[in-house]
C-alpha cells in the first residue's frame, strides 16, 4: 500500500499496539456488551495490519463479512432503545457507536477495495510470443481499455471522500481530548478522566491511519 517501508512498518506498530490496548480492555471489562465492543475493536486493528502487508489474502471474503456484522452490531447498539443501558443509551453514546460503525464499515470497504487485479506482467509476457503486428494491436487494446477503466473507476474518488471525513474524525477527537484536558469536572473521578482521555487518543489515532491508509489508495 505504502511505498516508503517506514510509514509501513509506523502504522503496524500503530494499529498492533491499539489491538493489544483493546484486548486489555476487553479482558478486564465487565459489561459483555462492552467485552464485546473492544474485542470488535481489536480485530478490526489487527485486520487492518495485515491490510499493509497484504496477509492471508485468501479470507478477504471472511474478513470483509465479520467487518460488516461489526458495523451492523454498532448501528443496532446506536439505535437501541433508551431501557437497554448496556448499549448505547446515551445521546453522546449513539453518536460514538455511529462512528464506530462507520469506522467497521470503512474498514470492510478498505479490503474490497484492496481486491487484487490482473499484473502488467502477465499480460507482457503473453504479447512477447506473439507477432510483432498482434503484439502492438493488443498492447494498445490493453492500453486503451486502461486508460478506460481509469476513467470509470470510482475508488480514487471514494477513497478521497472517506480519507476527508476520517480526517475530519480525527481532528473532532483532538479536539475534545484537548478540552476534556482542560476541563476539571468535580464530577468525573481521575480514573475516568484518564479513561476518557485514552479513549479519544486512540480515536484520534485510529481516525488518522484510516485516514493515511484511504489517502494512499485515493493518490
Amino acid at each position: 500500500m505504502f511505498t516508503i517501508p517506514a510509514i509501513t512498518w509506523t502504522l503496524t506498530a500503530v494499529l498492533l499496539l491499539s489491538g493489544c490496548y483493546y484486548s486489555l480492555q476487553a479482558a478486564k471489562s465487565r459489561q459483555r456488551t462492552d467485552r464485546i465492543n473492544k474485542a470488535l475493536h481489536a480485530l478490526m486493528n489487527v485486520l487492518m495490519a495485515a491490510m499493509l502487508w497484504n496477509l492471508v489474502p485468501s479470507t478477504m471474503l471472511a474478513q470483509i463479512a465479520v467487518l460488516s456484522g461489526a458495523a451492523l452490531w454498532f448501528v443496532i447498539q446506536a439505535v437501541a432503545r433508551p431501557e437497554f443501558m448496556t448499549l448505547c443509551a446515551s445521546g453522546q453514546g449513539r453518536v460514538k457507536c455511529v462512528y464506530h460503525s462507520l469506522s467497521m464499515a470503512g474498514a470492510a470497504l478498505m479490503i474490497a477495495m484492496m481486491t487484487p487485479g490482473s499484473s502488467p506482467g502477465n499480460t507482457s509476457a503473453s504479447a512477447a510470443g506473439t507477432p510483432m503486428s498482434h503484439a502492438h494491436h493488443g498492447m494498445a487494446a490493453v492500453n486503451n481499455s486502461a486508460a478506460a477503466t481509469a476513467a470509470t473507476d470510482p475508488t480514487p474518488m471514494l477513497a478521497m471522500l472517506l480519507t476527508v471525513c476520517f480526517g475530519a474524525a480525527a481532528v473532532i477527537f483532538l479536539v475534545m481530548l484537548v478540552r476534556g484536558r482542560a476541563i476539571r469536572s468535580p464530577r468525573h473521578t481521575a480514573s475516568s478522566r484518564s479513561f476518557n482521555h485514552s479513549g479519544h487518543a486512540l480515536e484520534a489515532l485510529g481516525a488518522m491511519v484510516m485516514a493515511l491508509m484511504f489517502a494512499s489508495m485515493a493518490a
